[in-house]
């Protein structure tokens, strides 16, 4: 199976409540790759409706570029979860966001729903990862359904479930986050690493975005726009990455010409797997050079 994460973007993927008229006003000017227009945790239960009629609205009106967009829903044990995946399939949105998915039958369910309501065959469905069963379940959350195109992880539900803390190395969440990123990898859709809380720590917030794009992620989630512009810089490729990348394609390129079969460059053997790897991230960075352009950045 291919994987999408270098024909689309996931930097930066900004919550944004719902019930604000503002807030998804604003979302149109911010310089993230994507947003969560959000029904679920931001949402006071008597805003709930609301929510709904407001993201509609905001998402009919249009005017978010090349931003992809999410919408969290409720979970399915509340509710309001069966109508907000019924809703969401009418949406001009990119995907459905489920919160709390636990089980490959949760993944399905929402896939009957959205198809019930006539969903697109292009809308996806983004697995937030947030239980402890969840994860436990990934391989079968991750193939569950075409569908499923991106994890999200939720580390502030998990750490409540897991009795663990939120400590600066983030190791009470290693072996979530690594079984996660197996699973999306395995499945070829993307992963997206969980929000940093403290808004004041902005060392901590890119040491976090740091450590995601080292283990493997592909952006990282948001809950306030001033954290935007750090997560682009740490999950976009540097100058001297796609310098490199470049390099590599141009030596093996002019290698084959040549009928040469070993490519040496600066003293170290480049093989077709780095080839291929070098081809993925000019083909991202291409992308993002596109997205902020499409976005007016």
């Amino acid at each position: 199976m291919t994987s999408n994460i270098s024909t689309r973007p996931r930097r930066s993927v900004l919550y944004m409540p719902g019930s604000n008229a503002r807030a998804l006003e604003k979302g149109r000017s911010l310089p993230a790759d994507g947003l969560i227009l959000d029904m679920e945790d931001s949402v006071a239960p008597e805003a709930k409706a609301e929510a709904r009629a407001e993201i509609k609205a905001a998402l009919d009106q249009g005017g978010y570029g090349a931003r992809e967009i999410g919408v969290r829903t409720n979970a399915f044990d509340t509710e309001w979860g069966d109508d907000d995946v019924t809703a969401v399939a009418s949406m001009a949105c990119h995907a459905v966001v489920l919160p709390k998915v636990e089980t490959k039958e949760m993944v399905l369910h929402a896939v009957d729903l959205i198809e019930k309501a006539g969903a697109p065959d292009t809308m996806a469905i983004w697995c937030m990862m947030e239980t402890p069963l969840a994860i436990l379940n990934a391989k079968e959350i991750a193939f569950a359904h075409p569908r499923v195109g991106c994890f999200i992880m939720g580390t502030s539900d998990l750490a409540k479930d897991l009795k663990c803390r939120h400590t600066p190395d983030r190791l009470p969440f290693l072996y979530s986050l690594e079984a996660c990123i197996l699973a999306a990898r395995a499945a070829g859709i993307s992963i997206l690493d969980g929000v940093h809380l403290d808004l004041t720590d902005d060392e901590g917030f890119r040491a976090s975005c740091e450590q995601g794009r080292d283990l493997g992620m592909d952006g990282k989630t948001l809950i306030h726009p001033k954290t935007i512009g750090a997560a682009n810089e740490v999950f976009a490729p540097s100058v001297n990455e796609v310098a490199w990348a470049q390099k590599i394609i141009d030596a093996h390129a002019e290698a084959a010409a040549a009928g040469k079969g070993l490519v040496v460059v600066d003293g170290k053997l480049i093989e077709n797997l780095h080839v291929e790897e070098a081809k993925q991230l000019l083909s991202l960075s291409d992308a993002i050079a596109k997205n902020d352009a499409s976005n007016g950045e």
